[in-house]
């Protein structure tokens, strides 16, 4: 009996075996891939403002806030991030720092023209982004899917076959980058320091590269 149970599960193994190898031999997997450039719309910066004591301090903090909204930022669009004390320095014993966010409707060049000032301290590129970035994504792996049935598609159609229902789908994240710098800030690793900006950069969004996309979908369809 124990013999005759030992053969039965191996037939069934060798069946399932078989099974899984036609379904595997049945099949065609291809990779789609899709690729976008966004033009971006929204900087993020971050900015550090210097003081010897509180007063000046305040009045720095007043006066970026003067300067930003020169220049087309708007209030909402700054938040505090943080602020040190240096007990042990004689000068500069204080110093915050801030994000802001300018749009395309800022005038980004006045920014750094007017914020060339001795009480700030840094000017950082924080992020480079798109407000409608998520929409972009989902339309550039869709077109990486309708990409990967159309090459499902020729292939079977060169053998007289056609393609079946989807077996599997995977997405494959390439590359993606949400952060891109301004031409004039490659050499300078995504930091600007006052003492150091060239006045004649162009810092417009003109000169700032595309958001660039590119995703992969691997499917694998049945074969008909």
């Amino acid at each position: 009996m124990k013999l005759k149970h030992f053969l039965l599960i191996g037939i069934l193994s060798l069946g399932s075996f078989i099974n899984a190898q036609e379904i595997k031999k049945n099949a065609i997997e291809v990779t789609g891939v899709a690729e976008m450039e966004v033009v971006p719309d929204e900087i993020i910066f971050s900015i550090g403002i210097k003081a010897d004591h509180k007063n000046e301090l305040a009045d720095n903090e007043k006066k970026l806030f003067e300067t930003l909204k020169n220049a087309g930022v708007k209030n909402e669009d700054i938040k505090f991030k943080s602020m040190y004390q240096n007990i042990y320095s004689k000068t500069t014993k204080f110093t915050k720092s801030y994000q802001f966010k300018a749009s395309t409707t800022s005038n980004i060049s006045k920014i750094f023209e007017d914020l060339n000032q001795k009480w700030v301290s840094s000017l950082n590129i924080a992020e480079v982004k798109n407000t409608k970035i998520a929409d972009f994504r989902k339309t550039v792996k869709i077109n990486a899917l309708k990409a990967a049935k159309e090459k499902a598609d020729y292939l079977l159609e060169s053998m007289g076959k056609k393609t079946g229902n989807a077996i599997e789908i995977v997405e494959i994240e390439d590359y993606t980058s949400d952060t891109v710098l301004p031409v004039a800030y490659k050499s300078r690793m995504n930091s600007v320091q006052m003492e150091m900006a060239d006045a004649s950069a162009d810092y417009s969004f003109d000169n700032i590269e595309n958001i660039k996309l590119r995703y992969s979908i691997k499917t694998r369809y049945e074969i008909l």
